[in-house]
């Protein structure tokens, strides 16, 4: 089978997939903004083709270089992994005459008042919401369902650009800065409070071959704004209890709802007062490594299981959910320079054993800023065989390592 990949250099871990298309027998062309010269070693070893383009997201340059891979023979498979590469990507392949996701199902997965306005009219349960594009728009969704609201960008990804709001003052100043008093469009929605987790899965023609269940310690909202908080994102070993069957129930409505056929599959929820409640879904893999957890959790390359999908079009293995697995974010206590660790010797000695790998940038290093999400400082990969068991030893992780700075 013959699959183009889109950009296969960066972020770095998308040579993962490419390795994985190759380990299953594919043909590998790699559309990349990276010109060849300039490409890694590694990464030249994993490519059969490589076609350069300006930009991944210029539909027109996409379009020829697919174009120019086609006249020299059969293309099977246009695949990208990235959030933002999702629907241009789907624009290309329509036009093309590739298989795989569609261009309303990318835009569906992508522009989120769209999502949840085709959700709700499939039954599935979301939060109130609506696009808007002026500030009177925004002032009657608020004065509508009241307060707290979120205002975030249509397609953004994680907390990137979200902002809480729970006043008519907090309101005007959320107006001003998101630039929809200019006309700039924005995505209204009602604050579900509750538990935020995650259901991730690899389908193949619409039915879930793979599911992964994660949870958020504390919300992504919190965690992104507040720095004293080491925040956790740990997967559960306990995918198969009952408790769990209305998220899968609800995630298979989704994937029908939206059309998704042979894909990875991100997709947040919230549990709460107001019960059940959709969040939002990406028709691609989890950031922040998440991937990496399900491969040390169950036993099994979960890269590879994805590439089965696209080639083969069944799995390969079966995950033994022998452990949970987490990752804890560590950040510095100000901004400024990394100038060392206190504490990390004492768990690596305790817990040596469960930890998957970490991330710990050099004393003289500078830091980044919080809301750069989990990997924008220190960082530490964990499994245990029992899930409360992880939390707690994660728990301990973020009251004893400190990563201080001046």
């Amino acid at each position: 089978m013959h699959v183009i990949f889109v950009e296969p250099c960066f972020p770095t871990y998308q040579t993962k997939f490419v390795r994985a298309l190759r380990e299953v027998g594919a043909f590998v062309t790699g559309i990349s903004e990276v010109p060849y010269d300039s490409m890694p070693g590694s990464v030249k070893e994993m490519l059969n083709h490589h076609e350069h383009v300006p930009s991944v997201v210029h539909e027109g340059a996409m379009y020829e270089a697919v174009r120019r891979v086609q006249g020299k023979g059969w293309v099977d498979r246009l695949e990208a992994t990235v959030e933002a590469h999702i629907l241009p990507v789907s624009k290309v392949r329509e036009a093309c005459k590739i298989p795989g996701t569609s261009v309303r199902t990318a835009y569906l997965c992508r522009d989120k008042p769209a999502m949840k306005q085709a959700l709700r009219e499939a039954g599935v349960p979301c939060a109130q919401s609506t696009g808007a594009s002026s500030a009177d728009e925004v002032r009657a969704f608020a004065a509508k369902v009241g307060y707290p609201i979120i205002i975030k960008p249509p397609d953004g990804a994680g907390a990137a650009g979200t902002v809480k709001v729970n006043s008519d003052e907090q309101l005007e100043s959320a107006i001003q800065s998101s630039g929809v008093h200019r006309g700039y469009s924005v995505a209204c929605e009602e604050f579900i409070e509750g538990h935020e987790a995650f259901y991730d899965t690899i389908t193949i023609g619409g039915q879930v071959v793979h599911e992964f269940i994660s949870h958020y310690y504390p919300g992504v909202l919190e965690a992104m704004r507040t720095r004293w908080i080491s925040p956790q994102i740990v997967t559960t070993n306990r995918v198969g209890v009952s408790s769990y069957q209305d998220v899968k129930d609800m995630g298979a409505k989704v994937i029908q709802a939206l059309g998704i056929g042979t894909s990875a599959t991100h997709m947040e929820w919230f549990a709460g007062p107001k019960g059940l409640k959709f969040s939002e879904i990406g028709c691609r893999p989890p950031g922040v490594g998440a991937w990496d957890l399900y491969c040390a959790a169950n036993d099994m390359d979960i890269y590879k299981e994805w590439a089965n999908a696209i080639v083969h079009r069944k799995p390969g293995a079966v995950p033994s959910r022998n452990y949970s697995a987490g990752m804890i974010a560590l950040r510095p206590d100000r901004d400024g320079k990394i100038v060392g660790y206190e504490g990390l010797n004492h768990i690596e000695r305790k817990y040596g054993q469960w930890i998957i790998d970490g991330h710990f940038p050099p004393p003289g290093s500078p830091t980044r800023p919080i809301e750069g999400g989990y990997w924008a400082n220190a960082w530490m990969r964990m499994k245990y065989p029992d899930y409360d068991g992880l939390r707690q030893i994660l728990n301990e992780v973020g009251e004893t390592v400190k990563v201080r700075a001046r």
